[in-house]
């Protein structure tokens, strides 16, 4: 399955399930997860500390592929073991960017 055929509570259940099997949520407290979270970015971002790379080869990208995963993963978890409505956070969190960085000022511009 890929992204357009998957949605986002098959990935929570997924990972709920993977949980659950290995009776894991005992240490799936927000605080364990946050960690992992930041633990798991600074993975990702230590394939890119000296890397001068800026496509990725196939070599570098399964790497990425990887390690976004396990962030996302993570991030999967969280969001369960709080009950957040991880849909619903992403288009609140969406719209108060837009609102920050209106397009008019911020058009290819990152300062």
């Amino acid at each position: 399955m890929n992204d357009g055929e998957t949605t986002l509570n098959d990935l929570k259940g997924m990972v709920e399930d993977f949980v659950a099997e290995r009776y894991w949520k005992q240490f799936h407290t927000p605080k364990n997860l946050a960690i992992s979270i930041a633990i798991e970015a600074a993975e990702l971002m230590e394939i890119f500390q000296w890397s001068e790379e800026n496509d990725l080869s196939a070599a570098l990208y399964a790497r990425v592929e990887e390690e976004l995963a396990d962030v996302i993963i993570y991030s999967l978890a969280l969001a369960n073991a709080t009950g957040m409505d991880l849909s619903g956070a992403v288009r609140k969190k969406n719209k108060k960017n837009a609102l920050k960085y209106p397009v008019d000022k911020y058009l290819g511009r990152y300062k």
